[in-house]
């Protein structure tokens, strides 16, 4: 059977987030902020800006409360007091944010086991049995056009679709890092992946991350007992199982992905969203540049 166009995308952030602690023990990944805006809502505007409203969060039991908090919080008392001083541009970011429909939180599974293909798991259950669905993981960003509006489009050309993953090119040294894409570019079919190969036994240059169009099929493979390395629950495992259809695809995405997973790279795509949306950008360069 061919599925329905999506409209729901499942954003996960159910990790422990080790890499960033101490402040994660607080503060769920996702919320890190990037500028004045957390991870989370940059990856739900790229959502939105497909045309895709209804949103899953798939969190952990402590960063509910807080997601809650985010996106239904009024602010009511900073409201107050800064339409009373005549700031109320300083409060049109929230009303903004709050504007869009409040996404669905739940909590991974805990009969799950731990790994990325759990948090999709979990939301089984919000998933129509006839539809295609988005899935982002919360710790990769895309500057310039949406990623998913890209696998939208390629739903599109391919309706027979059962899985699609958003790649993009990365330095050859870099591979490495990856799963490496092993597809038909003319055909765009995918034939394999290969899990961070050494740059010598790449399929390609072109690596998969956290963004995808799947179908309801991959529940069949997000299961206990499909674990793979280190007793973890793969994503990429369960796409693997559908390759042999020859309906799983490979669509080249045009926004310039960065992934905020660990220190390093989040200061990198901070300074980049610093360059590119505050005032003060020309000011940040300089002092990057003479410090």
């Amino acid at each position: 059977m061919n599925y329905k166009k999506p409209t729901k995308a499942i954003i996960t952030d159910a990790g422990f987030a080790s890499r960033f602690l101490p402040i994660t023990k607080t503060i769920p990944k996702a919320m890190l902020p990037l500028g004045n805006r957390p991870v989370i809502e940059l990856v739900a505007a790229e959502c939105r800006a497909a045309g895709i409203e209804d949103l899953i969060l798939v969190v952990t039991p402590e960063g509910k409360a807080i997601y809650e908090d985010y996106f239904n919080n009024p602010a009511s008392r900073a409201k107050t007091l800064l339409y009373s001083q005549g700031k109320q541009d300083r409060f049109a970011s929230v009303e903004e944010l709050l504007s869009h429909p409040k996404p669905t939180i739940i909590v991974q599974d805990p009969s799950l086991p731990y790994g990325n293909g759990s948090p999709i798991a979990s939301a089984k259950d919000l998933i129509d049995k006839d539809e295609a669905f988005i899935v982002c993981y919360s710790d990769d960003v895309v500057f310039g056009p949406s990623a998913v509006k890209d696998l939208l489009d390629s739903f599109e050309q391919h309706p027979d679709a059962r899985a699609i993953i958003g790649a993009q090119l990365v330095p050859h040294e870099e591979i490495k890092k990856y799963a490496s894409v092993d597809y038909d570019p003319e055909t765009e079919v995918l034939k394999g992946l290969v899990e961070k190969p050494a740059p010598e036994d790449a399929a390609s240059d072109l690596a998969s991350y956290g963004r995808y169009l799947l179908t309801p099929e991959i529940f069949e493979f997000l299961s206990p007992d499909h674990t793979g390395l280190d007793a973890e629950l793969w994503t990429a495992d369960a796409i693997a199982r559908l390759i042999p259809t020859g309906q799983v695809y490979t669509k080249k995405t045009s926004g310039l992905w960065m992934t905020t997973g660990d220190p390093r790279n989040y200061a990198f795509a901070q300074a980049k969203y610093l360059l590119d949306h505050e005032p003060f950008a020309d000011e940040y360069r300089d002092f990057i540049n003479h410090n």
